[in-house]
């Protein structure tokens, strides 16, 4: 029986998506496509991408394209492109400007890949999830965001770097909206199994909260001519992994919800269950009072996108 590698495409060949692609290709997920309308953008990073493959020792063919043709057949497609923020500007500003460029993508996605999952990354990223979903006509499993992911890495991180312990021992998740509004839960976080109280005091867990909600502006900030890139294009890959390799993983994702946790019709970040069928399953959880006030202020800013998207010609 033919086995075929599994392919992935990145549309947007910026800072995010070539190296959401670098990732990719040195996980050996499958062949990967980057796509971007620039002519020679894709295929210039594309190329010296591949010449590495000899260096670090991956089989994954690397092209670059600017048509979506090429495209045709992807399992997974993390689409990034979009404008980035710039130093005090909110992921809402990007709204009118990213709806249009995320509605052309998924146009060419729904063309040639119509069996994909996507993987959703260029903000506001709650409200584009909408844009996909509504323009994609896909199942409401195949269409997802990556927020949460990305959300808990830096959390997770800065709990690391606060208690003098490694990363791998750290579990933490951030449910809500993809911005301000985003709600880290760390009485569901653990180090080691052991609740986080027994490392950090209140204060210390608490400024770590609200510098896990800050995480994307602080970057922003110190670059000041664009925003993070690592982190978002692993968080990413992290997803299309489990989806490539049915790994059946519980992951912190925009999904749209239907009823769980009282929502309807929106796509917020919960806990889910990523595997080979896309969004498998959504993982309720008990909330208090404080935490459930949290989320749906969270749940409100999101409304709030996504009625604008309404007035909105794009």
């Amino acid at each position: 029986m033919s086995h075929k590698r599994k392919k992935i495409t990145v549309i947007g060949a910026g800072f995010v998506g070539s190296t959401a692609a670098h990732w990719a290709a040195s996980k050996e997920l499958g062949d990967v496509v980057l796509l971007d309308i620039n002519e020679g953008a894709a295929q210039g990073k594309a190329l010296d991408l591949f010449e590495a493959s000899p260096v670090e020792g991956f089989d994954s063919r690397v092209t670059g394209t600017a048509d979506y043709k090429d495209s045709a057949g992807s399992d997974v497609v993390i689409i990034t492109a979009g404008i980035p923020r710039k130093p005090g500007m909110s992921r809402d500003d990007l709204l009118a400007t990213n709806a249009k460029i995320m509605k052309t993508c998924c146009e060419g996605v729904k063309e040639y890949s119509p069996n994909a999952t996507v993987i959703v990354v260029a903000n506001p990223l709650d409200a584009m999830c909408h844009v996909a979903y509504d323009t994609l006509g896909f199942p409401k499993n195949r269409v997802v965001g990556m927020a949460g992911v990305l959300d808990s890495a830096r959390f997770r991180s800065f709990i690391a770097e606060a208690a003098n312990v490694s990363v791998k021992d750290v579990n933490a998740f951030v449910l809500g909206g993809h911005g301000d509004t985003m709600v880290p839960l760390p009485r569901y976080c653990s180090i080691g199994g052991a609740p986080l109280d027994r490392f950090l005091s209140e204060e210390k867990i608490e400024a770590l909260v609200d510098r896990t909600r800050k995480g994307g502006a602080e970057i922003v900030g110190l670059l000041k001519t664009g925003s993070a890139y690592y982190a978002p294009s692993a968080s990413a890959v992290e997803m299309a992994e489990a989806i490539l390799k049915d790994q059946k993983r519980i992951l912190p994702c925009a999904c749209l919800l239907e009823g769980e946790f009282g929502y309807k019709d929106l796509f917020i970040g919960v806990l889910c269950q990523l595997g080979g069928d896309g969004v498998e399953k959504v993982v309720e959880l008990e909330l208090t009072e404080p935490e459930q006030a949290m989320l749906k202020n969270s749940a409100d800013a999101v409304q709030g996108l996504v009625d604008a998207l309404k007035g909105l010609d794009y």
